[in-house]
């Protein structure tokens, strides 16, 4: 059975999604660095920034609960994380897809250097590398990686 189409996050998902990406990235602790904001600042950053003023589409279960979420700013994905007892179902392979539907002219994104399963992910879904830096233009200081992606000619 194919799963549902990814639906626009509203104002009232601000929460579902604030935490779904916590609780992605604290299981994700040892692939990426620690978190540099608190749950609280993160909660409100999606209220305040992410809903109102990017593109931000979730994946959800029969009940509405969100299991994955794509954040789309301009031609960057800017989030995508797929909640940590839903990997391996396809739906990060989904809005990657949906991603590339929304935005034929090219992709771009960033990933941790430490990450080397979202880089796999990345590469199969045809994503290059267009560079990597040493990490001192992110938050987290941490090395990381930009990833391009152009529709085939």
């Amino acid at each position: 059975m194919d799963s549902p189409a990814p639906r626009r996050a509203a104002p009232e998902d601000a929460r579902a999604v604030a935490d779904l990406l916590i609780r992605s990235r604290r299981a994700a602790i040892g692939t990426i660095p620690d978190a540099v904001h608190a749950d609280d600042e993160v909660r409100e950053w999606i209220r305040a920034v992410v809903i109102p003023e990017r593109e931000v589409w979730l994946m959800e279960d029969a009940g509405d609960r969100p299991l994955a979420v794509l954040v789309l700013d301009e031609g960057w994905v800017d989030q995508l994380y797929v909640d940590p007892a839903c990997t391996g179902r396809g739906l990060g392979s989904q809005l990657i897809e949906f991603a590339k539907s929304r935005r034929p002219a090219g992709l771009q994104l960033w990933t941790f250097a430490t990450n080397t399963g979202a880089q796999r992910f990345y590469l199969r879904h045809g994503f290059s590398v267009a560079e990597t830096t040493d990490g001192s233009g992110n938050e987290e200081k941490a090395p990381d990686i930009r990833f391009v992606w152009s529709a085939p000619p």
